[in-house]
């Protein structure tokens, strides 16, 4: 199912599929990490999951929120923070590399879009991931969901930061 959901500029992009709700059991995923293994949700077991959903890494915002949850990351017990986007794992790791980011890892959804589509965030017009932030407790349960309508706007890091460390 495909719904209106992020507004780019003066232009709305469609986004596929049905929206994450607190309480929901968490979909398992298969992402791509940097050196192009896969990770999914088993790979964090026992730990809270923060997953930052990023359109892109190479634009401001993206790359602010992405410096933002390394930095936190730091200060979070049992906690595993994850950015995600559709960019290409060396575009990931070259960012990484370049601005020292170890408290985060960066996976991506490229291969098949199937994260995006079963969170809820697949821009089909664009082919990225809609602007997003996600927490989830030891059992993959959602106890924070939060979906950005407005691609240049970013999350709100104070409540989910607080949901994390709450569930910690």
């Amino acid at each position: 199912m495909a719904r209106p959901g992020m507004m780019v500029g003066p232009n709305e992009h469609t986004v596929q599929n049905d929206m994450l709700e607190v309480g929901q059991s968490a979909p398992d995923f298969a992402l791509v990490a940097n050196d192009l293994s896969t990770k999914s949700l088993t790979d964090y077991d026992g730990k809270v999951k923060v997953i930052s959903v990023i359109p892109s890494i190479d634009t401001g915002v993206c790359a602010a929120q992405t410096r933002r949850f390394n930095e936190e990351a730091a200060n979070l017990n049992n906690t595993i923070v994850l950015t995600v986007s559709a960019d290409m794992p060396f575009a990931l790791n070259r960012f990484c590399g370049n601005e020292g980011i170890e408290n985060t890892e960066t996976l991506t959804t490229y291969r098949d879009m199937q994260f995006a589509n079963d969170y809820g965030v697949h821009d089909i017009d664009w082919r990225v991931c809609q602007r997003a932030l996600f927490v989830l407790d030891k059992d993959n349960t959602v106890q924070y969901a939060e979906y950005v309508p407005v691609i240049g706007d970013e999350v709100n890091f104070v409540a989910g930061l607080a949901k994390a460390q709450e569930l910690a």
